[in-house]
């Protein structure tokens, strides 16, 4: 059994900050990729910013420039540090983690971002 627990998230205005971190905990063997999706109301989830085990990363075209995502493997952690965050950050902020051929996700996270 594995558990991603994420958090960070809250109330912010534009143009600020917020860091969101998640930890895996359980029967972990072996984290291959982990990041962190998206899911605005009434849209589906999407692909915000992901990290290879060595460290390489992607990001969605939307947060380029703005966001950060790192990791540290021997603490199986994944973060995001976002800023100059727009009203079209706004939605719940899940973290993923890809073992064994399965994705495991966290309890989601709400970020809001008010104009």
């Amino acid at each position: 059994q594995v558990q991603l627990v994420g958090s960070g998230g809250g109330l912010v205005r534009a143009g600020g900050s917020l860091r969101l971190s998640c930890a895996a905990s359980g029967s972990i063997f072996s984290i291959n990729d982990m990041g962190w999706y998206l899911q605005a109301p009434g849209k589906q989830r999407a692909l915000v910013a992901r990290i290879t085990s060595g460290g390489s990363t992607n990001y969605a075209d939307s947060v380029k420039g703005r966001f950060t995502i790192s990791r540290d493997n021997a603490k199986n952690t994944v973060s995001l540090q976002m800023n100059s965050l727009k009203p079209e950050d706004t939605a719940v902020y899940y973290c993923a983690a890809d073992m064994v051929n399965r994705r495991y996700w966290g309890q989601g996270t709400q970020v809001t971002v008010s104009s």
